[in-house]
């Protein structure tokens, strides 16, 4: 089990139980919900997608009296961007909103093809250009590169290559795999990273897919290695136990705090647990025992507020508010459809039957902010993209702890959207800047050679021929000297030649001709020598 989705579905029935108390927004109304399953899967997805499109089975709570049918008026999720993709594709053609919290491919932007979709969470466009600015801020120019073998993995990859190349990256292998691939092709990618020269690996792989990846890995001692984390499992806590990660860093969204959201998890009678069978997986997995009769009963002495789990890890919430802000930006859609304010009082028409279109088109000027965080959506769907810079340290007990570093704010201008507040602890520990480079860097006085068959940042530094000079690091060509000059001893720099010459009035040492050639030089007008011998000729 996924305990940390487990809580971003729980933190969907939070968000709507306190719209359903709430005076302020909805007054009057109830909200519904059923939650399903995707288990990660297209076919599961799409499944799902057509008994929503469908309308759902009809469902009343006898104490209150419903306006409508179970069609449903907008979805939360999904969280892949493969299965949220399929699930667009079939709920848009009937203007049913879809609003994810963790679905970041920058091709679900693209309002042709996924018109009723929005998301609370930034598009990974925004995302593969700041991971090549800070690949770029730390002067690494060779790194390694590993992704997820789905729309995610491709497509954020494909965006961050491109910024990267423009940036004078250059990749040393590529390499992508998804978390059913058989074991052997896990171990070759592993072997890859292992064999690399390459110091920086960028993994823009989902968090189920790093988690195959980093298993294998911690089978085998290897170099150490500076990851650079995408927003997916950079923040994932269940992974602070790989301890060769130490160093990481990456980008996080936003720290958050929902208030009342740990309570309302760790609110768990053995009454609410048997009622759900995903929290009878939860605290039977977690204490070892078993809710029914057997011979490991759970006996009542288990204590929730004890538990480690990403379940109950309510100290970082990251993507649990992205959650939390998309059932709220469907909720006050639907408020402004049912609800009015007059002389200072809300008032709402709880028998208004409320179409997925006109929710659709009130999501568009949604602009609300909730505990201090902003939720509206541009053209695209997107909202604005921030990101935390996360670090992973170690604390003092020895283990790896998440430290925000810095942050990226899109919507600064050029040159100032990165914002470092903390030093970075390295890979080794140190606060040393690691050096990743294919090549190092060429000195005046050579020119750079590539090396055949590799990438532009693997070259040989090669002398400049005679009477030639480099005078800049990394020269890709030498050039000769001006006349009258030529190159110092490290061919870095022309110097003038000197000048000399012999005067006619010098005095000169007779010689009787003895067959051998006598010769005068002499300075004429251009600046040239002429040789005169005494034989003629």
């Amino acid at each position: 089990m996924d305990t940390r989705e487990l809580r971003f579905a729980h933190a969907m029935v939070f968000a709507i139980e306190e719209i359903n108390n709430s005076s302020e927004l909805l007054p009057g109304i109830t909200l519904g919900y059923q939650i399903h399953d995707s288990c990660a899967s297209v076919p599961v997805a799409v499944q799902v997608a057509f008994q929503l499109a469908n309308g759902l089975q009809q469902l009343y709570d006898s104490n209150k009296v419903c306006s409508r049918s179970g069609r449903v008026t907008a979805v939360v999720g999904e969280s892949g961007s493969t299965p949220t993709m399929s699930i667009s594709r079939i709920i848009g053609p009937f203007d049913i909103p879809q609003v994810s919290h963790f679905a970041t491919c920058a091709c679900l932007s693209d309002k042709r093809q996924f018109p009723t979709f929005f998301r609370t969470i930034p598009s990974d466009q925004f995302q593969a250009e700041a991971l090549a600015k800070l690949v770029k801020h730390f002067g690494w120019t060779w790194i390694g590169a590993v992704r997820s073998r789905s729309d995610y993995g491709n497509n954020g990859m494909a965006s961050f290559l491109r910024a990267a190349y423009e940036e004078g990256i250059c990749v040393e292998y590529s390499e992508s795999f998804y978390r059913t691939d058989p074991q052997t092709k896990i171990q070759q990618v592993a072997d890859v990273i292992r064999r690399s020269t390459a110091m920086i690996i960028v993994a823009f792989t989902a968090s189920g897919d790093m988690k195959i990846l980093l298993e294998e890995l911690a089978r085998k001692p290897f170099p150490p290695r500076q990851w650079i984390g995408t927003e997916s499992w950079g923040t994932a806590p269940e992974f602070l136990k790989f301890d060769f990660c130490a160093g990481a860093i990456g980008f996080g969204i936003s720290q958050s705090v929902i208030p009342g959201f740990r309570e309302y998890l760790l609110d768990l009678s053995n009454a609410k647990v048997a009622a759900s069978k995903l929290l009878t997986e939860l605290w039977e997995g977690a204490f070892n025992c078993q809710l029914e009769k057997t011979d490991r009963v759970c006996d009542g002495t288990e204590d929730i507020q004890k538990l480690q789990s990403p379940y109950t890890d309510t100290s970082q919430l990251r993507i649990t508010n992205m959650v939390y802000k998309a059932v709220y930006s469907i909720a006050h859609a639907v408020h402004n459809i049912v609800c009015n304010k007059i002389n200072s009082t809300v008032q709402c028409d709880p028998f208004l039957k409320v179409e997925p279109l006109q929710v659709l088109d009130q999501l568009k000027r949604v602009n609300f902010s909730r505990h201090g965080y902003h939720v509206s959506f541009d053209a695209n769907g997107d909202p604005v993209a921030f990101y935390e810079l996360i670090n992973w340290k170690r604390n003092e007990n020895g283990g790896l702890e998440f430290v925000k570093v810095g942050h990226y704010d899109d919507s600064l201008p050029i040159g100032r959207k990165f914002n470092m507040i903390k030093n970075i602890s390295w890979s080794d520990g140190g606060g040393q800047v690691p050096v990743s480079v294919c090549s190092d860097s060429c000195p005046p006085g050579t020119r750079k050679v590539l090396q055949k068959g590799k990438p532009d940042c693997c070259y040989d530094c090669v002398p400049c021929a005679e009477g030639e000079i480099s005078n800049t690091s990394d020269s890709s060509d030498c050039f000769p000297c001006p006349n009258e000059f030529w190159p110092n001893e490290g061919k870095k720099l022309c110097f003038p030649k000197p000048v000399e010459f012999l005067s006619m009035h010098e005095g000169m040492q007779s010689k009787q001709h003895t067959g051998s050639p006598f010769f005068l030089a002499m300075r004429v007008p251009g600046g040239q020598i002429s040789l005169h011998s005494d034989l003629g000729g």
